[in-house]
């Protein structure tokens, strides 16, 4: 190797101590990776209250960061648990374990820094979330995809279950999909 030549990003599971920059990384890649697809107004109030970490997948080990040259640039993660999307701001009351013989994990989270999207690194985490799942006894995945997520979860062989929206302040409407896959 070259002393020119960059080294890969490294995937890692998250700590507790990431949070702040795992929070930055979200509130960027939400709102600049959403051109496009949804309004302006649209973007800032998903990523004010549904994006953010959630820190049971941190304590699960599940949720995953994506380090190049000392920054994370992507993370993302899968759950065993029952939650199918949002930070902790948006969750309510317990998460208990999913059945894996009977009932699909979840894909959570995914989030790109924008200067570094489309260079294969959502793919990466898909890798590594769907290897772990797997490990776990788990047969098919699911997610709630948001529309700029959804070629990402196509081209990893997801499929579109059911299109629906959800109501934020501000009478704020943004669409999502249901996506799942089986393993």
């Amino acid at each position: 190797m070259s002393s020119s030549t960059k080294p890969m990003p490294e995937l890692r599971p998250a700590e507790h101590a990431d949070i702040p920059e795992l929070q930055d990384l979200i509130a960027r890649s939400g709102r600049e990776l959403s051109v496009g697809y949804y309004t302006t107004e649209q973007a800032d109030a998903i990523t004010r209250h549904v994006f953010g970490v959630d820190t049971q997948l941190i304590e699960d080990q599940t949720y995953f960061a994506i380090e190049e040259g000392g920054r994370i640039v992507a993370c993302g993660g899968w759950s065993k648990r029952r939650t199918l999307f949002g930070g902790d701001q948006a969750k309510h009351g317990p998460d208990p374990l999913l059945d894996p013989a009977s009932e699909p994990a979840r894909i959570r989270a995914f989030f790109v820094d924008p200067a570094m999207a489309r260079r294969g690194l959502g793919r990466q985490l898909m890798d590594a979330c769907i290897a772990a799942a797997q490990g776990a006894g788990f047969h098919a995945l699911e997610l709630a995809a948001t529309m700029p997520g959804v070629p990402l979860y196509i081209a990893s062989g997801f499929r579109n279950l059911e299109q629906f929206e959800i109501e934020l302040p501000g009478d704020i409407h943004v669409p999502l999909a249901r996506m799942g896959m089986s393993l």
